[in-house]
This record gives C-alpha cells, sequence and structure tokens, in this order.
C-alpha cells in the first residue's frame, strides 16, 4: 500500500508531460486526504492511513481482539505507545490478523512512541519497542512529549530511519511554541504531529500552523476522551446533524475530523464500535454543518499533554 517514490523516475516523467505541453495533473499531494484510498502521503514518501485505532488504556486480550476486528474490517492504522503497556499486545493482534485474514504487513500502519523518561536512553528504548511489537519495523514513531533530551531521542530515532528499523517520524503533544523551538535542531522534518482534538478543543490555530509545514495532523482523544465521550456525543449540534444524515454523533465527530485534514484514531475495546468508526464514507457534511462544528469550540482540553 505505501511506496517510497522514485525521485529519477518521477522527474523523467515530469519532463516528459511538460515537452508534451500536457497538463494532466497529480493525483497525490503530500499531506492531502485521498478519500478513495482512504490515505493520506506523508512527507517521508509513505502513505498512511487516514482513520484508525488508538490502543491506550486496553488491555492485553482487549487490544489483540481489537486489533484484530479494525484488521478484520478494513482498517489499517493501528496507534500505541510504550506507556500504554500493550505494544507486544498490538504485535500479537497485527501477526494474527496477517495469517488469518491474509494481510499483507506493508498495508498495515503501527504508530508507537517513546515516552520522556526514555529519552536518556533512546537506542534502547527503540530496540524495546522494535523487540516488543516483533512485526519487522515500525511505521511511524513519535516523541510522547516534550521532555528533557528530546532532541537526542530524535536524533536517535533519525538513525534507526537510515537503518531502515522506522519508516517515518513524527511527535505527540507539541504545538506552535514546542515546534517552533524543536523543529530546527532536528534533520528529518516529523511527518505527524499528534494532538488532543475534539469538537470542543478544536486547535484552529495550531493545526494550520503545522499543516502548512507540511506535517499531517493526527488527533487523540477525537470523541472528547473517557469521562467526556457521553456529553460530547449528546451534544445537541452534532445530533442534529447525526439525525440529518442517518449517522451516529460518533461518526459526524470523526468525519469533521477527516474533512479538517486530520486523521483520527479512536480507541474502543468494542468491536461494534470500532466497526461503526470506520465507517465514515457514505455521508459528507456539509459547508453549513462544518460551520456549526467549528462554534462549539470552548478550548476545553481534557488532558494535560
Amino acid at each position: 500500500m505505501r511506496r517510497i517514490r522514485n525521485c529519477l523516475a518521477a522527474s523523467a516523467l515530469l519532463l516528459l508531460l511538460l515537452m508534451s505541453g500536457t497538463n494532466f495533473g497529480f493525483a497525490e499531494e503530500t499531506g492531502v486526504f485521498d478519500f478513495e484510498t482512504k490515505t493520506v502521503l506523508l512527507n517521508s514518501g509513505y502513505e498512511m492511513p487516514i482513520l484508525g485505532l488508538g490502543t491506550y488504556a486496553l488491555d492485553y486480550d482487549t487490544c489483540v481482539n481489537s486489533v484484530k476486528t479494525l484488521l478484520q474490517n478494513g482498517g489499517r492504522l493501528i496507534d500505541t505507545a510504550y506507556m500504554y503497556g500493550n505494544e507486544d499486545a498490538v504485535g500479537e493482534g497485527v501477526r494474527q490478523a496477517m495469517a488469518e485474514y491474509g494481510i499483507d504487513r506493508e498495508e498495515i500502519f503501527v504508530i508507537t512512541k517513546i515516552y520522556p523518561n526514555q529519552f536518556h536512553e533512546p537506542e534502547a528504548a527503540i530496540d524495546m519497542a522494535l523487540d516488543k511489537l516483533d512485526i519487522g519495523y515500525i511505521d511511524m514513531m513519535l516523541l510522547h512529549h516534550p521532555g528533557t533530551d528530546d532532541a537526542k531521542a530524535y536524533k536517535a530515532m533519525e538513525r534507526y530511519v537510515e537503518a531502515g528499523k522506522i519508516r517515518s517520524l513524527g511527535l505527540s503533544n507539541w504545538y506552535v511554541k514546542e515546534l517552533s523551538s524543536f523543529l530546527p535542531q532536528v534533520s528529518i522534518t516529523p511527518a505527524l504531529v499528534q494532538n488532543e482534538i475534539h469538537p470542543y478543543y478544536q486547535e484552529r490555530d495550531v493545526v494550520p500552523f503545522i499543516q502548512e509545514k507540511g506535517i499531517v495532523v493526527q488527533c487523540w482523544y477525537p470523541l472528547g476522551g473517557r469521562g467526556y465521550t457521553a456529553a460530547l456525543l449528546q451534544d445537541d449540534t452534532i445530533c442534529a446533524i447525526a439525525e440529518a444524515h442517518g449517522v451516529s454523533a460518533a461518526q459526524v465527530i470523526l468525519r469533521w475530523d477527516l474533512q479538517r485534514g486530520v486523521v483520527v484514531i479512536p480507541g474502543s475495546g468494542n468491536p461494534e464500535h470500532i466497526k461503526e468508526n470506520l465507517d465514515l464514507f457514505g455521508f459528507a457534511l456539509t459547508a453549513a454543518e462544518m460551520d456549526a462544528m467549528a462554534a462549539l469550540d470552548r478550548g476545553e482540553k481534557h488532558d494535560w499533554y
């Protein structure tokens, strides 16, 4: 599914097109969502699915089963982290799904993260993640949030990219101030920044700032987070939009994210919810509905990151 572009071949093709005087227009652009393939081309050259599964707080068995449910029903993006304590379960779910459903490893995109208490020995942290996942390579590794030696840890990840053990790099919980000071310190531009984003906390200044740098935005807590999801799913505006389209409030929220160019990784251990969260392409929000969703922003952050 994902591929690195051959620069020489691309240059030759461009030259031929220019010589012919034909303007074909390329179907794929970095950072632009393709709603047919359900992927986005990252600045690293790899394609990443635009919706998937978050595994925060899932125990081993639930995580294995959730990963398998996602993959069996067409999802291909899975997010985990050292601090979730379930990288081994994600790897087990991936391996089982590959064997049982005939899914090729190249079709699956796994994200994991190293935590600030690992930044002082980043090579050991990366090797641990590779061993726990046991799926050959890591599609994307993130720094979980800013901390002492974060640039040191990122530079270690850059070396693993060069070695082919990690394919893309990113950051989690980095905002305008943090990005402005961090980016000049590293060689590989992050392909993705993952932050808390939901209708009550929309990051309308942060999201464009990131996207304008050619970096894809991904949201955690897309449905508000534990303790807040029920209120969000009962919001009158969201429920009215859901009723108009014959879908759930959760589907409206996730579709809103996608139409903003934000990748979604809703967490769930419920197979029916996982299936529902993948079913986002049979409807689209109107401009008026997108405006109504934008008006819900309260700047209400639900976690400290």
